[in-house]
């Protein structure tokens, strides 16, 4: 009972006397009517005399119980106790509160009520089991209990003073952000002395004027386009709630050429000391530039990060000093490793096995080492590529592909592991053979996730780049002599058109020169074509899709329950693919069952961030091709989970170009 009952009876005495004199008066002009008015009193009268019979004898329950509580010289002392006191009876009715709880609860009264009035919706079990804190105007307390015979014993203890501490301390703990200036050096090799000058004085005046209005400190780092700002959680908050517009304002930033400054942040926040807090913001920028840059990274625990912004492609670097830098690295690894194996992601597509190929290459070609792919054929979705390879390069005396069980027979501790296509270890192949690597060096352009092989000797990491399979044609230039063979050029070559549709997405200047290196090792475009097709079935299934799909918006839903359908992973990525060229689509997602599991091929041009996406569904991917597995649910559950996403988080991930 959260109202007294005995406020609550009174009023409906006198509505059911209202009703009788109307049941009276209506004898003059219907019977009828009479009738039916005189039995809603009466049944009216009777329920209330059963309930308040039964409100008696509860009051009377409650108070006999209470009783045993409040005896004597006991009630007197309770009533003289310094710590606000209430009892309440068998059904957790206040039946009683001292003088100190009088004073503390004002004109508000609440015997009679429920406890739940002065608990709200905290269970009396966790009061009486612990305690709880709960308000009372604007004052804090926190409420101990214990169960006696007669009810329950309440005592209360203000923590108004102590929350007022605990909300400063919370508001002033140290947030640390380490700034980079991601496209400087782009920017400047593309404008002359005085309009570079222009761009950085801009960037570092707006970035001046946010640590101020943030309460900041700002300190710009010598000897390069990195800045320091410490502020502190309460000025922190608010600029979370803006989104930190900051990048957007740096983004307004143009050359005479229209091309934008943009900016990475990295956040230690929640950190118990500023050095600390410096090393979780320094991990979260690396994060952020790993990621593509043009986004806030924030680290508040050890593997925690929260994103905003990443709606930028990245500006491509055309210098090839830190490529050639990497080669030699690499090359020395080889040297000094008695075999050399290879490996790919789960269910390996062209850029996979292509990049693969491309350093086996490297290793057995260009350094003369034994070396290996390591490949489950089975779930490979580059079939095509992977017969074409065992033709014309297999040995059946030393084959080129092994299965992880057998990779794990012959790795010795100088066995040097190399990851293509994939940093993250979940996703490859075989996690078994990244555990018994003893030397990793990792080799991938998808934006960093959180869970990334953070061992590895060499980590070549290039978010701009078009595909795994460019970074190797760039690596191989570099790793020996005549590396590559035809065949290995034409798989090079399968794995760039895969992940640029055929040179129209990501496509930068290197991507093209790698294509033209490739062209001259051998690499035809016509076989690489052919490396693409597929059976008329898979046709027909793509185009099924196609036209199954549902406009949501700007985005294009499709899914299929067909566990049949062959390649099923190579038809739903097709079919996304497929969906972004109906007019007004921005991103196409395709929503399928494979293992027991709802997987999403998402698919988009740019102006859509699809990884965001993805990762809220605990995925991820790259900019404009992304997906996820949501396991444990139906096709119709799945695709709800999908709409939420859509509803929440496109907005965050939508790039809207003025």
């Amino acid at each position: 009972m959260k109202k007294s009952v005995w406020t609550v009876t009174p009023f409906l005495y006198v509505m059911a006397g209202l009703m009788a004199v109307m049941a009276a008066a209506s004898w003059f002009w219907d019977p009828v009517i009479f009738g039916i008015e005189a039995g809603a009193v009466i049944l009216m009268i009777g329920t209330l005399l059963f309930t308040a019979i039964r409100f008696r004898y509860h009051a009377r329950s409650a108070m006999t119980g209470a009783s045993r509580i409040l005896t004597g010289s006991r009630l007197q002392k309770l009533d003289h106790f310094v710590l606000p006191l209430v009892v309440a009876g068998d059904h957790d009715d206040i039946v009683w509160v001292n003088g100190a709880f009088e004073k503390i609860a004002g004109d508000t009264s609440y015997l009679g009520r429920s406890l739940a009035a002065l608990l709200g919706k905290i269970p009396l079990e966790d009061v009486i089991d612990s305690s709880a804190e709960i308000t009372i105007g604007a004052r804090s307390f926190t409420a101990c209990g214990c169960k006696t015979d007669g009810g329950t014993l309440l005592y209360l203890i203000e923590s108004t003073e102590h929350k007022a501490l605990e909300k400063e301390f919370a508001e002033t703990r140290p947030v640390v952000a380490w700034i980079a200036f991601d496209n400087r050096e782009e920017l400047s090799r593309d404008t002359n002395g005085g309009e570079d000058t222009r761009i950085l004085g801009q960037v570092e005046s707006t970035l001046n004027d946010w640590a101020y209005s943030v309460g900041g400190i700002y300190k710009k780092i010598s000897g390069g386009t990195r800045y320091l700002v410490i502020t502190d959680e309460k000025n922190f908050a608010r600029e979370q709630e803006k989104q930190f517009a900051i990048l957007d304002q740096i983004r307004k930033i143009k050359t005479s050429n229209g091309r934008s400054a943009t900016i990475s942040m990295g956040i230690g926040r929640g950190a118990s000391n500023y050095t600390e807090g410096e090393q979780w913001a320094k991990a979260s920028l690396d994060m952020a530039l790993g990621r593509g840059g043009d986004q806030v990274a924030i680290k508040q625990e050890s593997d925690s990060y929260e994103f905003y912004g990443g709606l930028s492609k990245g500006m491509e670097k055309r210098d090839k000093s830190r490529t050639r830098v990497i080669a030699a690295a690499i090359s020395d690894q080889m040297r000094d490793s008695d075999m050399v194996m290879v490996m790919g992601h789960r269910y390996s597509d062209l850029d996979s096995v292509g990049s693969a190929v491309g350093m086996w290459s490297a290793a057995h070609r260009g350094m003369d080492k034994p070396a290996y792919i390591v490949i489950d054929k089975s779930q490979s979705l580059a079939g095509s590529l992977i017969e074409t390879v065992e033709a014309n390069i297999g040995d059946e005396n030393q084959p080129l592909f092994i299965t992880p069980e057998q990779a794990l027979e012959r790795m010795t501790p100088q066995t040097l592991l190399i990851v293509t296509d994939t940093h993250s270890q979940d996703y490859v192949e075989s996690t078994e053979v990244l555990g018994k690597a003893s030397r990793i060096v990792v080799v991938d352009h998808h934006r960093l996730v959180v869970r990334h092989i953070k061992n590895a000797v060499i980590f070549f990491h290039e978010p701009y780049a078009s595909s795994a399979s460019e970074m190797v044609a760039e690596l191989v230039q570099f790793i020996g002599r005549n590396a590559l063979s035809r065949t290995e050029a034409v798989a090079l070559l399968a794995g760039i058109m895969l992940d640029t549709k055929g040179f129209v997405i990501r496509c930068g200047v290197r991507t093209f020169e790698a294509a033209a290196y490739l062209r001259r090792r051998g690499a035809d475009t016509v076989d690489a074509k052919r490396l693409f097709s597929g059976s008329i079935e898979n046709y027909k299934a793509k185009f099924q899709l196609v036209s199954n799909a549902e406009i949501y918006g700007n985005c294009a839903i499709s899914s299929t329950t067909d566990t049949k359908i062959p390649n099923l992973r190579i038809v739903a990525s097709q079919a996304a693919d497929e969906l972004l060229s109906i007019q007004s689509v921005i991103a196409s997602f395709v929503l399928f069952e494979s293992n027991g599991t709802i997987s999403v091929s998402a698919r988009s041009l740019g102006d859509v961030n699809v990884q965001i996406l993805m990762e809220a569904l605990g995925g991820g991917g790259h900019l404009t091709m992304a997906g996820a597995q949501i396991p444990g649910t139906n096709m119709e559950t799945a695709k709800q989970t999908l709409l939420q996403v859509l509803e929440t988080t496109l907005p965050k991930a939508t790039k809207f170009q003025s």
